[in-house]
């Protein structure tokens, strides 16, 4: 009887060998051998969540460099904010070298003008990296709490909590900073070098 998706993911991020394994392609990527430094990013208009994690020893040995929220006031326009998210972004790219930019893919809205919002906020975080010939890794949400969590449809409380024991560190992160850490630890864990 073939496993379920959770119990392969499960086995794949504690190390256990899974038998059978290239039967499920999600897995089928060999041996996580990811080395760098990752800026995770949630982007937002008002709350976007920043989040640096070194994987310099090993995605085993993930370290959280730091991590913030990009808090914009209301009073703020939206060009206002599109900006502050660019500096951001650009500061910790200049102050840090990151290997690379890992985001979550933009998700189904139903309202056009969130979708737009959402859509210039990204551009904003994504511009530095671009700017600066920087890899940008997109990931659906599903991916990152399957790699994180071992389940897609995991609530950001149980994001939180084992972005919390992933990276080892003593109190859990605020919700957009541990969404950017979670789409970090989804690109080392499931990043596979291509020829």
């Amino acid at each position: 009887m073939p496993k379920s998706a959770r119990s392969l993911w499960t086995a794949k991020l504690t190390g256990k060998p899974v038998a059978g394994q290239s039967a499920h392609p999600a897995l089928a990527m060999g041996p996580s051998t990811f080395r760098g430094l990752v800026l995770g990013i949630d982007p937002s208009l008002r709350g976007t969540g920043l989040a640096l994690v070194d994987f310099a020893k090993g995605v085993d040995q993930g370290k959280l460099l730091g991590s913030r929220t990009l808090k914009l006031k209301p009073k703020l326009s939206q060009s206002e904010c599109l900006g502050e998210i660019h500096r951001a972004v650009s500061a910790l790219i200049e102050r840090h070298r990151p290997h690379c930019i890992a985001l979550e893919q933009t998700i189904y809205v139903q309202n056009f003008q969130t979708a737009q919002i959402l859509g210039m906020a990204r551009g904003a975080a994504i511009g530095p990296a671009a700017a600066e010939g920087l890899p940008v890794h997109e990931y659906a949400p599903l991916r990152i709490k399957q790699a994180v969590v071992g389940y897609g449809r995991a609530s950001k409380e149980q994001v939180a909590a084992l972005v919390k024991q992933h990276l080892r560190i003593a109190t859990e992160l605020p919700f957009d900073e541990s969404d950017a850490a979670a789409a970090a630890l989804c690109h080392a864990l499931t990043w596979r070098q291509t020829a």
